[in-house]
């Protein structure tokens, strides 16, 4: 749907974040005369009148019934389609679409495909891989458009002047299905790797990887660049995409740290700054997705030197105290915790886990730690007490120290105290979202900075958003 066909129609936006402005900014841009009905919490409502000047009328108690009074609500990313009042609103005849469906019906040509639009989404590592991605084809001299998820909402990059040659855009698993839903196709499309996660939004593990896979199954990219590791992905069956394999020998792969394409050594990526191996495992994705765009990705491969890894991220915040403080913050599953052990693996590390429980499983970090374990594990947050639990055992047979934190600083003191005066590293690696204790992951990453004695404004700027 383009945003004229919102003439006319009874209009309504859901959700005041960042998103949500975006949206409204959109929108009144293009149809200045159109009546916009905003639901938000009660706690944001005089902020977004007093923002938009009496533009808006505001509403607090977004129920079934209210939904139902308009044609189309423009919904923010972070709420889900599947609560009951979507639901009933859907059932009597209320669209929802998203900021990220608006922009790419805004811009799908004739035979709907986007020209040098590369879409990137996975678990964990798509942040890091379109950020890369997005400083590759700059390295090559092509103006390129950074947003999406990665904190730049796409509809604030609705038409820029001149427009990019390329577009880098992440998405969530909230933001794939609209992609599919705009009717347009991306030139390339990347899926990393599929781990359970935002359980609570999507409702079902299957659901959630449906969700996200949908960028290629229905999305219909004209090439679709997807990890042979990936069981998965190695399943699916795509007719209306190329599809183009990393991860495996006849394709980009990792051979120790060196980047081969098939026989082919490329790259030695020992020196890079590419946070953890898995971060330069994706890198292969990225050069495929180059090579899939027309470019020379050999060519281009040695610029990763140059990148700027991304704040929250396995980010080295650096040493304090005979500390080395990582913050990776970011990280929302425990799978993902796993992956920054390993980064760190025959190292003393304090490891911080736990935050809002969103249901998902831990009984395989459990089980990882009998081998792999850090010096210390300290716990947090709503799920801690569940993760505390499980790995009590394994601390009872001396396996690592294992201590539970009333919050965020008390987790810090305690991994102070257990690396002690022979060092270690400090890592924030929740595996949970932040949601309760913090506004976001960028919030808690630099609570976490303060708390080890660094300034929070200087790790937190997120290097090429936007247009360059």
């Amino acid at each position: 749907m383009r945003i004229s066909q919102l003439e006319g129609r009874r209009v309504a936006l859901w959700g005041w974040g960042r998103e949500g402005r975006a949206a409204f900014h959109a929108l009144r841009e293009r149809l200045p005369g159109l009546p916009l009905t905003l639901f938000c919490p009660e706690a944001e409502a005089e902020g977004a009148r007093a923002e938009t000047g009496g533009a808006l009328q505001v509403e607090t108690d977004a129920t079934g019934a209210a939904l139902s009074r308009f044609d189309v609500v423009v919904k923010s990313p972070g709420i889900s389609p599947y609560k009951p009042e979507a639901q009933q609103a859907l059932e009597q005849g209320t669209q929802f679409i998203g900021g990220t469906s608006l922009w790419f019906s805004e811009h799908a040509r004739v035979d709907g495909v986007l020209p040098g639009t590369v879409c990137v989404t996975g678990t964990k590592g798509k942040s890091t891989t379109t950020s890369l991605l997005a400083h590759l084809l700059r390295a090559a001299g092509h103006r390129t458009g950074l947003a999406g998820n990665i904190g730049l909402p796409l509809l604030e990059v609705l038409d820029p002047q001149p427009a990019p040659e390329y577009w880098a855009v992440e998405l969530s698993s909230y933001q794939t299905g609209e992609v599919a839903r705009s009717g347009a196709r991306p030139d390339v499309a990347i899926v990393l790797n599929i781990f359970p996660e935002h359980l609570d939004w999507h409702g079902s593990e299957q659901r959630y990887i449906d969700d996200k896979l949908s960028l290629v199954t229905g999305g219909h990219s004209r090439v679709a660049v997807l990890n042979a590791a990936d069981e998965h992905l190695r399943a699916l069956q795509l007719p209306h995409s190329e599809i183009v394999w990393f991860n495996q020998p006849e394709g980009w792969h990792m051979v120790g740290e060196v980047v081969h394409r098939g026989a082919q050594p490329v790259f030695d990526t020992s020196d890079t700054p590419l946070p953890g191996r898995h971060n330069r495992g994706n890198l292969c994705a990225v050069l495929a997705a180059l090579e899939a765009l027309g470019l020379d990705a050999v060519a281009l491969a040695p610029a990763v030197r140059s990148f700027r890894p991304l704040p929250n991220r396995l980010q080295l915040l650096g040493e304090r105290d005979g500390l080395r403080w990582v913050n990776d913050s970011i990280s929302t599953t425990p799978h993902a915790s796993l992956a920054a052990l390993d980064c760190f693996a025959g190292q003393r590390i304090a490891l911080l886990v736990g935050g809002h429980d969103r249901g998902l499983d831990w009984h395989d970090f459990a089980a990882h730690m009998r081998d792999t374990a850090p010096v210390e594990i300290v716990t947090m947050g709503g799920n801690g007490p569940r993760i505390h639990a499980l790995l009590q055992p394994l601390a009872d047979e001396g396996r690592f120290g294992l201590h539970a934190a009333g919050d965020l600083p008390h987790a810090v003191e305690l991994a102070r105290a257990a690396l002690g005066a022979q060092g270690g590293v400090v890592l924030l690696s929740p595996g949970a979202p932040s949601f309760g204790a913090y506004r976001d992951y960028v919030a808690r990453g630099r609570h976490f900075a303060a708390l080890a004695g660094f300034d929070p404004d200087s790790i937190s700027a997120i290097p090429g958003l936007g247009i360059a």
